[in-house]
């Protein structure tokens, strides 16, 4: 009974622990802020020198003990400042001093948010920085031991139970073993974290878990971060109803400036030599990741993964193996177009297109009457060799090579993804583990209970979320429709610019480039300043929604954006691979639109064309991009630190809380991921037009691993590392392309390429291809024209379609079926043979949840045992001898069941990672 009473009295002091804990003012000017727990002032506890040298650096509170979890910080005007002097004389003339003023009601915001998380249990601590035109304030947060276990219970952590060797696997360093070649890409990385099996944390059974017996060090940074941005984005600053709540609604509406966890020190080495595993772990990144130098090595992506969380884990190995799959398809395409290079010599349609001479004179390319002028087949010489390029015979089988190398990637990828998603504790994230939005908490009208967990927590009605995603459907619609006018705006442009061009003697040869080149420019910009708009308003819609967790949410936003965005890039490319030059009509029956002729593809054919868009539009957004990325953070940067700087003593060192503040903020992954699909839709979608694309795709994303990591490492504040198992809805969008790829391709090579006109006239007239170039020229119908003229088509002379073109028409048809079906088969053998989970990994996850089920049925067979020699204890006493018997072979029996139990468990504890086995 007493124990019972004991340990009722424990839980409830647990359970009462964040109410309780005594507080106390220490080291502020301002008693609202600075919070400190009795227990770290103790004499016990004295702080070590090292933990005195990392306050100094500005990781920890002023008595080296704490260490910072959070900084939040809010900037004021000086009362003496010319621009507050201003502000309150504009208020007095206009009468406003009785309304509180914003300023006013973002101090009464701070202070009520500041004494909530007090409540909740922070323990704070203030450091202020003059500028002389403003007053910036730093305040420390530190959660205590209590705090973190309660939300560690409450956002299911999961604690190590035992360590093991880190199983780090590579394909390529084995491959390169084996064949005794020297890996140059690999690397020994310090510092390299343990792997743990794991399981979900309890505090009643903290004794279990490894580490326990330190509680400064038991929790990861990573977790700590985790867990005071649930507390600070949870904590309410006015009415709940009002969804005045959490820190970024205060951050949006300019009380606090930033809210960021600190990194581990400065990124770069100490003057002095310093062995690497003393090295602090931002140190270690950029010295074996973030450094140009690293542009060739192996990824560290554990180091990663325990510095940044898992989200930005995955997002690396992502980016790592899509870089690396580049590399084949990168040198396939390369020798398609080297080959075209060689084999130019003997393409005969090219050579008789140079030698023709004014042997074919070409009906004008825009209307007579506005001064176009008839023009020589020859003078298209430099452009039909050019289109040879990427229209030959390995156009085909480039075609059918990426698209079994899309699938392929994709396969390995689940693959990689599984085996991270079990090195890493995240298999059943999404569907175990991983609560409600805290904005999401705070806007929802009712409590109802979670199916799967069976706790009640926040809903919101499906209906009324159909409701809102149908409404937010209809903007997306009409911001895709603007895209389209958009398109159809340069195509405008285009058929404008032409006519006076083809009116120059001057720039009469190179018009049709001209005008492509500059449409293309233009179509490139209007772009990306429709993009900026429209993802704010997927950002608004998104939010509008009520998307329960973070997954959900940012899996909406993405596809709004995406669906967006591939009409905002792919439209025009798609108009010109498909539509262009297929309803211009034919001389004297041309068809027209806005009173104007319909856009007819230039001399070099609508394949040059459309490598020219790709070329422009691919590679100048990823110029574009790159230069935004290594530009606009350096200016932001310098501007931060020069506003952060002013009225700094320079001879004073900043803090490691200044130093962050200085960085930019964190902008997350959704444009580096956006970014990334696009090009993959490049180089698959309309590979057959521009085999180089894998290589500019290659090597853009050289840089941009090497862009990102000096980012995240060196130039952004670091963000709050988060949970994910895989890249979300990103691969449902790259599966879609894949299959869009395929149906793309075979139109291109059917409709736009001209494979299979040559292939047909070598069948059917001459294998040599002689005299083909004036096979696909028809004759101008008579009275039609001035004078007679010839226009691509197959035509006969009254205009009519001739036999020829219905048998290529049948021939295109039946191709793009057995393109489809071939590629398509193919694929799905090589999705049925690469299984999703690797035959290792399914094992050990097979060993792990029977290892974990037999512990607990020895768990309950130790009870059974238990129980019995209870009740022997109860009823034996009729006599000791017979007691004594019994309870010795009870005694065996519950000493056998603990043994077994703890035989399997020292066995098999290695498995308890399970959900199952919750100690």
């Amino acid at each position: 009974m007493n124990a019972m009473n004991s340990i009722l009295s424990k839980a409830k002091t647990e359970k009462n622990g964040l109410a309780g804990i005594a507080l106390d003012s220490y080291g502020s000017t301002d008693d609202s802020v600075a919070f400190v727990h009795k227990d770290s002032l103790s004499e016990n506890h004295p702080p070590s020198p090292g933990d005195l040298h990392a306050a100094e650096q500005g990781i920890y509170f002023r008595d080296g003990h704490r260490r910072i979890d959070f900084v939040l910080v809010f900037e004021e005007e000086d009362p003496g400042s010319k621009k507050s002097k201003k502000k309150k004389k504009k208020a007095v003339e206009s009468g406003e001093v009785k309304e509180k003023s914003p300023e006013e009601k973002n101090d009464q915001y701070r202070k009520k948010f500041l004494n909530n998380l007090r409540k909740a249990g922070c323990e704070m601590e203030e450091e202020i920085s003059s500028t002389g035109k403003k007053t910036i304030t730093y305040i420390k947060v530190f959660a205590s031991w209590d705090v973190l276990c309660y939300y560690a219970e409450e956002l299911n952590f999961r604690a190590p139970l035992q360590a093991h060797p880190n199983p780090s696997e590579n394909w390529s360093a084995k491959l390169l073993e084996s064949l005794h070649i020297p890996n140059m890409m690999d690397q020994e990385v310090p510092n390299k974290p343990l792997d743990y099996y794991t399981c979900v944390f309890k505090k009643s059974k903290l004794d279990k878990f490894l580490g326990s017996e330190n509680r400064d060090t038991f929790f990861s940074n990573t977790q700590r971060h985790r867990i005071v941005y649930e507390i600070l984005a949870t904590t309410p600053y006015g009415k709940r109803k009002r969804a005045e709540i959490g820190i970024d609604r205060l951050i949006d509406e300019g009380a606090f400036q930033a809210a960021y966890p600190l990194h581990d020190g400065s990124w770069k080495k100490p003057s002095h030599s310093l062995p690497a595993e003393q090295l602090n772990r931002r140190q270690v990144l950029y010295d074996y990741w973030a450094r140009w130098g690293c542009w060739y090595k192996y990824q560290p992506l554990d180091h990663i993964r325990e510095y940044f969380g898992e989200k930005i884990g995955i997002y690396f190995a992502w980016l790592g193996l899509y870089t690396a799959n580049l590399i084949p398809a990168a040198g396939v395409g390369l020798l398609v177009f080297l080959y075209g290079v060689v084999t130019m010599g003997t393409n005969v349609p090219a050579r008789e297109v140079c030698n023709s001479g004014g042997d074919f004179v070409m009906c004008p390319l825009c209307d007579e009457n506005i001064g176009c002028a008839y023009w020589n087949l020859s003078d298209t010489c430099t452009q039909a060799k050019i289109s040879y390029l990427f229209d030959n015979e390995g156009t085909v089988f480039f075609s059918v090579f990426m698209s079994l190398w899309a699938v392929t990637f994709l396969e390995y990828w689940k693959r990689k993804n599984a085996s991270l998603a079990h090195h890493w504790d995240v298999m059943d994230f999404e569907e175990e583990e991983e609560r409600p939005r805290p904005q999401f908490a705070a806007m929802a009208p009712s409590m109802e209970k979670n199916p799967v967990t069976g706790i009640k927590e926040p809903h919101f009605p499906d209906e009324d979320r159909f409701k809102r995603m149908m409404a937010g459907a209809v903007i997306i619609i009409f911001m895709m429709v603007m895209v389209l006018i958009f398109v159809l705006g340069v195509i405008m442009y285009r058929v404008l610019i032409s006519i006076p061009l083809f009116q120059s003697v001057m720039f009469r040869a190179q018009a049709s480039n001209i005008a492509n080149m500059s449409g293309a420019c233009v179509n490139l910009i209007l772009i990306m300043a429709s993009g900026i708009v429209y993802q704010k308003i997927a950002e608004k819609l998104t939010e509008w929604e009520m998307h329960r967790t973070q997954t959900e949410h940012e899996d909406s936003y993405t596809f709004k954006v995406f669906i967006f965005q591939f009409v905002n890039f792919y439209s025009s490319i798609f108009y010109i691979a498909f539509f262009k030059g297929r309803f211009v009509g034919y001389p004297g029956h041309y068809n027209r639109f806005f009173g104007l002729r319909n856009e007819a593809c230039g001399q070099g054919g609508c394949l040059v064309e459309l490598a020219q868009q790709l070329a422009v539009i691919m590679i100048g957004k990823q110029v574009i991009n790159n230069a935004q990325e290594i530009i606009v953070p350096k200016i932001k940067n310098y501007l931060q630190r020069r506003e952060v700087a002013k009225g700094m003593e320079k001879s004073t060192e900043p803090a490691r809380w200044e130093e962050d503040y200085q960085l930019i903020e964190n902008e997350g992954l959704f444009e580096e991921y956006l970014e990334m699909v696009i090009q993959f839709g490049f180089i698959t979608i309309f590979v057959a037009a521009f085999p180089l694309a894998p290589l500019f795709a290659l090597l853009n994303n050289w840089v941009e691993i090497r862009l990102d990591a000096h980012k995240f490492v060196c130039e952004v504040r670091r963000s709050v590392s988060e949970r994910a198992q895989d890249i979300g809805v990103w691969f449902n969008i790259l599966d879609a392309l894949v299959q869009l790829a395929v149906i793309s391709n075979a139109f291109i090579i059917a409709v736009t390429s001209e494979f299979l006109p040559r292939l047909l006239y070598k069948y059917e007239k001459n294998w040599n291809l002689d005299g083909y170039v004036n096979f696909t020229l028809a004759y101008s119908p008579p009275g039609s024209m001035s004078q007679e003229c010839r226009y691509k088509e197959f035509r006969d002379r009254d205009g009519s379609f001739s036999l020829f073109y219905w048998r290529l028409l049948a021939i295109r048809l039946g191709f793009v079926i057995l393109f489809e079906h071939v590629v398509f088969f193919i694929s799905r053998l090589i999705d049925i043979m690469v299984p999703d989970i690797p035959e290792s990994l399914e094992i050990k996850i097979k060993r792990e949840r029977y290892l974990a089920k037999q512990a607990l049925q020895d768990q309950e067979h130790i009870m059974e045992a238990m129980k019995e020699e209870k009740q022997a204890m109860v009823g034996g006493l009729a006599g000791v001898g017979e007691e004594d018997e019994g309870g010795d072979d009870d005694y065996a029996v519950t000493t056998q069941g603990r043994k077994a139990a703890t035989t399997r468990m020292d066995a098999g504890n290695v498995y308890l990672s399970v959900p199952t086995a919750d100690v």
